[in-house]
């Protein structure tokens, strides 16, 4: 099993030392060819804007959107959420746009509205350690998606056939049972 992580901004660096935590074979994507026979894609936090840009100016997206309406499980979380969200709450851009979502950005704030909490996440279980960095929240979702977790009435983690989302950072925390969740998702798509 191979899962690449997209290297060219915000926190994959974190995702990676966790995988390899997990004896995960990692790759860091940052170009057409790292696509290649990946088992699975997390798309990490930073800034969705720059991503967005940076994924078509390297010659990616077409590849990458392909990838996952086929079937490759994805992950997003904070920005990578934005990436793969249909539509984005009071704004016309459109990134990937692979999973019947609607986001808010920012929705928490700016960088002093970030915080901390533990919550249940429905697949992973009570007490999910959570990192709000100026996070955004889906605003609402198609039938097809599964809501997971719920912050104060709003949903902060969420499920789609092979796309997952998550509005936090896991990767900036010492719980990694969001990854071990991810990683089962991969496993179970290979068979």
């Amino acid at each position: 099993m191979k899962i690449g992580v997209l290297a060219m901004q915000g926190a994959y660096a974190e995702h990676i030392s966790i995988l390899k935590s997990l004896e995960v074979y990692t790759v860091e994507i940052r170009n057409k060819e790292d696509l290649k026979e990946i088992d699975g894609l997390i798309i990490p936090g930073g800034e969705s804007t720059t991503m967005g840009k940076l994924i078509r100016a390297l010659d990616i997206y077409e590849d990458l959107k392909e990838k996952i309406e086929s079937g490759l499980p994805v992950w997003g979380t904070c920005a990578g959420m934005i990436l793969l969200a249909k539509s984005i709450y009071e704004d016309d851009t459109k990134h990937l746009a692979t999973m019947d979502i609607e986001v808010r950005r920012n929705a928490y704030g700016r960088q002093l509205g970030s915080f901390g909490t533990k919550s249940f996440v429905k697949g992973i279980g009570e007490d999910v350690e959570m990192i709000f960095i100026r996070a955004p929240y889906i605003e609402s979702v198609g039938k097809k998606v599964e809501v997971l977790s719920v912050i104060d009435g709003n949903i902060v983690a969420a499920k789609e056939n092979n796309m997952l989302v998550t509005s936090f950072h896991p990767e900036l925390t010492e719980d990694n049972r969001v990854h071990k969740y991810f990683v089962n998702l991969v496993k179970n798509n290979i068979k």
